[in-house]
This record gives C-alpha cells, sequence and structure tokens, in this order.
C-alpha cells in the first residue's frame, strides 16, 4: 500500500517572498531553509517570468493601440475636411 500525504498549498505571498529569498541566496539552499523542493522555486519563478512578460506584452499592446486609435482619429478629421472641400468647389464650379 502507499500512503498519501496531503497535498500543501502556499499563498502567493509565500512564493513572492520564497522566489526573493531563492534570488538572495540560491534556489537549492532556499528550498532546504523552507522546507521545499527545488523543482517548486523553478516553477513558482518560471510561472513568475510568464506573468511579468505578460504584463509586459499587454502594456505594449495598449500603446500600440492608442497610437493607432490617435491616428485613426487624425485621418477622420483629414476626411472631413477634404468632404467639406469637395462640397465647397462643387458648388462653385456650377
Amino acid at each position: 500500500m502507499t500512503t498519501k500525504t496531503k497535498r500543501k498549498f502556499h499563498s502567493p505571498e509565500f512564493k513572492v517572498e520564497a522566489l526573493k529569498l531563492a534570488e538572495k541566496t540560491s534556489v537549492p539552499s532556499a528550498a532546504k531553509e523552507l522546507g521545499l523542493q527545488e523543482s517548486q522555486l523553478y516553477t513558482w519563478r518560471a510561472a513568475a517570468n510568464r506573468k511579468k512578460s505578460v504584463s509586459e506584452r499587454e502594456s505594449a499592446l495598449a500603446t500600440e493601440n492608442a497610437r493607432l486609435k490617435r491616428k485613426l482619429a487624425e485621418q477622420a478629421e483629414e476626411l472631413e475636411i477634404l468632404k467639406k472641400a469637395a462640397t465647397y468647389f462643387a458648388k462653385n464650379q456650377k
């Protein structure tokens, strides 16, 4: 028979603090000090990097979106001016 151990869940705050400790010392020493597996810290670090990467990408997309909205507004304004000019010159030709 195998015995099942209860799975431990760690809070996000604990994970952040554990990763800070791992940065200061090293992953193996931090894992030993906290009673964790090294692979857990590596997994948490990879997940944090992915999350950071996603937020940077979202920020870049938001910047690009704002730039495109400004450009669209400028072009809409230019189109309105051209329509008014075309109407004005069409009236004067008659």
